[in-house]
């Protein structure tokens, strides 16, 4: 996409070879407007798949998922980290490992906004190391739902997510893939 890229090399920070902050529009200040392009172009690559259920990861997928939904007309269901007070007892649960933060979580989802045949759609706004998809993926089998496709606003094509998840079976479908982030230079593939 090629507005994506344009945004990422003028407003994306990239630091030492790995971490590319994109926070003046995507994950922290948000722009709706452009937001509304992704998630058009999310629905361009998946409106074959018969979307019933968009699925996301809390924090920074929430918003993108929720844009993107509104032309599937579909309900967005996001996974929480870690345990909280207010989810139903009755949840599918997987383990992620975060690279970020050098930590293994627990994702979870309750088990009432699953349902065995739904139609799954995987949104989020990076792929790095594969792992939260995977764990998404994981949780949406334990339904019996089927995973349809993996949208991903931006992946970083030199760690090994974007092949984990291909290696998987999924359609993933990525609209910005960093093949290189050195000395402050973002190429792409």
């Amino acid at each position: 996409m090629q507005l994506l890229k344009e945004r990422i090399l003028a407003e994306g920070q990239v630091i030492g070879n790995d971490i590319l902050k994109v926070d003046r529009f995507l994950n922290h200040q948000i722009d709706v407007s452009f937001l509304n392009s992704i998630g058009q172009e999310f629905f361009q690559r998946f409106k074959d798949e018969r979307v019933t259920k968009i699925l996301t990861v809390e924090a920074s997928g929430i918003a993108i998922a929720c844009i993107t939904a509104q032309y599937f007309k579909v309900p967005v269901v996001f996974a929480k980290k870690g345990q909280a007070s207010n989810i139903e007892q009755q949840v599918y649960t997987s383990e992620v490992y975060s690279f970020t933060r050098n930590a293994t979580y627990k994702i979870m989802v309750a088990q009432s906004y699953l349902d065995a045949g739904d139609r799954v759609l995987i949104i989020d706004d990076f792929l790095a190391n594969g792992r939260a998809v995977l764990g998404l993926m994981d949780i949406i089998r334990q339904a019996g739902a089927n995973p349809v496709g993996v949208g991903i606003v931006i992946e970083k094509g030199f760690q090994e997510g974007g092949a984990l998840v291909r290696k998987s079976g999924a359609n993933l479908q990525s609209l910005a893939i960093i093949e290189t982030m050195k000395k402050g230079q973002i190429v792409f593939r």
